[in-house]
């Protein structure tokens, strides 16, 4: 077989450079739209690796390996899209948003949502499950409450990644753990530092901004009109809660999220038709194109038209570009040769863990999936904590707060793609609001800055130790 051409460290950063520039000039410069962006880069990127000898043969074959890792999660963003549909026409999510309205109020609302959404991810361990369930509801209680849908879905996302980053049930939480040799419950207490005070801030957020709707009367209006309005669309009961109950239960029993999401359509597909009054043809058009029959009232309608299959095509067009862009940086070496390089002229562990964290958020804007750069950096760079005496649960805070925590924030990422696409705003619009996604980063950094709750082998200890009583002694 053939030897793959191995480029220069710095044709490498030449490449990067350049699929960061096309992005930024086509999406931010020219406004066009991000799909189109990634495959522009995509484009020019794989355009000067082949001019520097990478053969277009293995572009493709990274191409087609990217596709392969998005299979599945492709399949539950259509399933997301089948599920919404039908428990829109079910009246599953309509009625949750009916008791959301009447007995959660405006002004405990968004600490409420965090809370609830915390809730749901750490018994499940999915934010996924969590987004596309409890989270689409509590969308639309926001509109009868009047509180703004991107402080909602700040909220939910803060809540959804909470549970995200410290469930035993997540697959990230055992992914990061496994990537980097440690036991998951000393990973999850090592994630609590970082965790838990940006959930805290989260919270404190909320209750600042919801301390603006908390004198909002109940009652009169809008108010009195949506209820009204649901209640006479739909058969507003608690059997219709059966959908989401089931699929939570099946979420918690560990069985797989496609058949899962699957069971709560074919339910909800039952509930249309007995207690809906939906014909066949209506829930199967409701599965394509989404709720859409108008009540009569615009502001419900912007809480109940909605899902269906057709509402995930932008977003799944968006993850097949990510999967062409990242293809010709893989080929080209290009991470794997950066950090070769920096892992030579890093002097102390403070530039080593600073130094890997970048480069685990640089391949994560590359290959927007956590399932990849976990693995590719997570066995590129473990041996390096060795080297300098540090705990592995080093490592895995860092592919959490650099992975898990960060993705809504990349829009071309499988998850921000998945946040914007179900919670219905541009994911710019919202993150903001979700503190979590950011301050994990934050709280790290200065961690390692400072030395506080960086975790030591014993040897590592001792040459900290070492270096100290040294620069007394020379003092």
């Amino acid at each position: 077989m053939e030897e793959k051409k191995k480029l220069s460290f710095a044709k490498a950063l030449i490449l990067l450079l350049v699929a960061v520039a096309m992005i930024f000039v086509v999406k931010a410069k020219i406004g066009g739209d991000t799909s189109v962006s990634l495959l522009c880069a995509a484009a020019a990127v794989s355009a000067l690796a082949m001019i520097w000898g990478v053969k277009w043969d293995d572009i493709e074959s990274e191409i087609k390996e990217n596709f392969k890792s998005m299979a599945s999660p492709l399949i539950i963003l259509m399933c997301v899209g089948l599920l919404v549909g039908t428990w829109m026409i079910s009246g599953s999510i309509p009625t949750m948003i009916y008791y959301g309205m009447k007995f959660l109020s405006p002004g405990i609302f968004l600490v409420m949502a965090c809370v609830i959404a915390s809730i749901m991810s750490v018994m499940t361990g999915t934010s996924w499950g969590t987004v596309s369930t409890v989270g689409v509801a509590l969308m639309g209680v926001s509109v009868g409450l009047g509180i703004p849908p991107a402080y909602t879905a700040g909220a939910v996302t803060a809540g959804a990644l909470f549970g995200d980053k410290l469930s035993p049930l997540s697959d990230t939480t055992v992914m990061a753990s496994a990537v980097a040799e440690v036991n998951i419950f000393d990973h999850i207490k090592y994630m609590l530092l970082t965790t838990v005070p940006s959930i805290l801030v989260s919270l404190i957020l909320y209750a600042i901004l919801g301390s603006k709707y908390a004198d909002h009367e109940m009652g009169g209006g809008d108010y009195d009109s949506i209820l009204s309005t649901l209640r006479e669309t739909f058969n507003i009961n608690p059997i219709m809660l059966i959908p989401p109950v089931i699929v939570v239960a099946l979420i918690v029993l560990k069985k797989p999220t496609i058949p899962t999401f699957f069971s709560g359509i074919l339910a909800a597909m039952v509930l249309a038709w007995v207690f809906q009054g939906a014909s066949f043809s209506d829930v199967i058009y409701a599965m394509g194109g989404g709720y859409s029959e108008s009540t009569g009232v615009e502001i419900v309608d912007t809480m109940v038209i909605r899902g269906g299959l057709n509402s995930m095509l932008s977003t799944i067009v968006l993850v097949l570009a990510a999967g062409v862009f990242g293809g010709p940086l893989k080929a080209s070496g290009t991470v794997e040769i950066i950090v070769d390089k920096l892992s030579k002229v890093v002097k102390n562990d403070k530039q080593m863990m600073i130094t890997v964290a970048i480069l685990h958020l640089v391949l994560f804007l590359i290959v927007v999936s956590y399932y990849v750069s976990f693995v590719v950096i997570g066995n590129m760079t473990k041996d390096m904590y060795d080297k300098f005496g540090l705990k592995r649960t080093n490592l895995s805070r860092m592919l959490e707060d650099t992975g898990t925590a960060t993705a809504p924030l990349i829009p071309w990422s499988l998850s921000g793609a998945f946040y914007s696409s179900t919670l219905g705003l541009p994911v710019w619009d919202f993150v903001i609001y979700a503190p979590i996604t950011y301050l994990g980063m934050g709280f790290a950094l200065i961690y390692i800055l400072t030395g506080f709750t960086i975790a030591r082998t014993d040897e590592g200890k001792q040459k900290k130790l070492r270096k100290k009583n040294k620069i007394e002694e020379t003092a």
